[in-house]
């Protein structure tokens, strides 16, 4: 019965917070909307998603999450520098990375963090998704770029929503 209410209770919990956070406040109305949102969007939604996801390591997911905020801040102080500073030479390129995901979720969930960290998309998901292509503004070495992303992003995701 709680599970035909609630179907998807993170995402609910998400929601509410995402809410809040736009808002700006705390006021009582404004907590109250929020929680009917958090209620309403996951309820019309549930039909929706594939299936349910399985959480493998929260206190893993906490610390993804820790590393991607650091990453956003540390990259638009990067890719500022790069900008104000006149004569540097810019290193653009494409690189492709092989991924070692496999679940829909977790390879979106990369694709997008990549997106999120200034300097950075992800172009394109090959046909098979084993490889995305990615385009950064400034590369030293590509391969280095390849497995800073693997070891920071691609393997906490993997230990969060993919069994061993």
């Amino acid at each position: 019965m709680l599970r035909r209410l609630f179907p998807l209770p993170l995402l609910s919990l998400a929601v509410t917070v995402v809410w809040l956070l736009l808002v700006n406040s705390t006021a009582p109305g404004q907590v109250l909307l929020g929680l009917a949102l958090g209620w309403a969007i996951p309820l019309v939604t549930s039909p929706f998603w594939p299936g349910r996801t399985t959480i493998h390591s929260p206190l893993t997911l906490l610390r993804f999450l820790a590393v991607v905020a650091y990453d956003i801040l540390t990259a638009n102080i990067a890719v500022a520098r790069l900008i104000l500073t006149p004569g540097r030479p810019v290193r653009p390129a494409f690189v492709v990375m092989p991924l070692t995901l496999r679940t829909d979720l977790a390879i979106s969930l990369l694709a997008n963090t990549i997106c999120l960290t200034p300097g950075t998309v992800s172009a394109r998901l090959s046909p098979d998704q084993r490889e995305l292509l990615i385009h950064a503004l400034d590369v030293e070495d590509p391969q280095a770029l390849v497995e800073t992303i693997r070891r920071r992003y691609e393997a906490p995701l993997r230990e969060v929503f993919e069994p061993c």
